[in-house]
């Protein structure tokens, strides 16, 4: 479940605003549409939710952590929950369709046996197995967007966050996308699509959240409580409810701190593997950002 409790996030350097005392809910399983307009806070809410922003006031709940309070060791351990699919794709170029799917397991430590079983699986998924061995700059807009959609779900995350996964396709393509986003959905997978394609929103229904100035001015909720809600959290039950969860979060937390800190002391091979897989995920990371800056700079 994903929870933000009477988030907002400011941007002080530019006087932004992006999120004000935003509260939703996200259940496990649920399929789900954020729309809005160009800075609506679109953006900022999935860089909170993935934990590369922190929020200037309120807490978000993901599986009973309260995220904003962990530490930056983590981190990385929360964003393999998560797959994501970008907007500009982010792949590598020098690496043909089956490594760019791979290296998402191989930096996670999957074995060479678990690689060639699973990417191949994935790839027929999404209708890319005839194109294994082709580089990125071969494929289609659309092949390429399937490409980082495999990617996202290789390691078999509980959510998957598409960011404008249309953006660079035509209708047709968008809507073979979404069609297996729901399919990935239907086995079990949250799916948070961030979109703002009318159009697609409307062809395929669901949950539909909409932003605008930072706030939620709309959900057709349906994972919402019986009773009467409020967004902003005014509503005393709710309000009440998302207290309970959050101390909850909190004991959790702080808990599972407890016990890294017992582990530490008794297993000292474990924290080294502990450090290489971290050491690992950062490296992907910070590679990943550097392919970005470069496909920026050559446009």
């Amino acid at each position: 479940m994903i929870k933000f409790v009477n988030v907002s996030k400011d941007y002080e350097d530019s006087d932004t605003h992006a999120l004000r005392k935003t509260s939703l809910t996200i259940n496990d399983g649920e399929f789900v549409f954020i729309v809005g307009s160009s800075g609506a806070g679109k953006s900022t809410l999935l860089k909170l939710i993935m934990r590369e922003q922190l929020p200037t006031s309120g807490d978000i709940i993901i599986d009973d952590q309260v995220i904003n309070r962990l530490s930056r060791k983590e981190v990385p351990y929360l964003r393999r929950k998560m797959g994501m699919v970008y907007q500009d794709f982010r792949l590598i170029d020098k690496m043909n369709v089956f490594d760019n799917v791979a290296f998402a397991m191989r930096v996670i430590g999957a074995s060479p046996s678990e690689i060639r079983k699973r990417v191949p699986f994935i790839l027929k998924l999404v209708g890319l197995e005839h194109k294994i061995k082709v580089r990125p700059s071969q494929l289609s807009g659309g092949e390429r967007q399937r490409v980082s959609l495999a990617r996202a779900i290789v390691n078999k995350p509980k959510v998957v966050i598409a960011d404008e996964p249309t953006a660079n396709v035509d209708f047709d393509m968008s809507i073979g996308i979404i069609k297996l986003l729901k399919k990935i959905n239907e086995d079990g997978t949250t799916v948070i699509v961030v979109t703002h394609d009318k159009d697609i929103v409307k062809e395929v229904g669901g949950r539909i959240i909409e932003l605008d100035q930072g706030r939620v001015i709309s959900d057709t909720g349906a994972s919402q409580p019986e009773h009467s809600h409020n967004q902003n959290g005014d509503n005393a039950d709710d309000s009440e409810n998302s207290s309970e969860l959050l101390n909850d979060a909190k004991k959790n937390n702080a808990d599972k701190t407890e016990d890294n800190a017992e582990q530490k002391s008794e297993n000292t091979y474990a924290v080294t593997q502990e450090k290489e897989e971290l050491l690992d995920m950062d490296r992907y990371d910070r590679l990943i950002s550097e392919i970005t800056a470069e496909q920026t700079d050559k446009k």
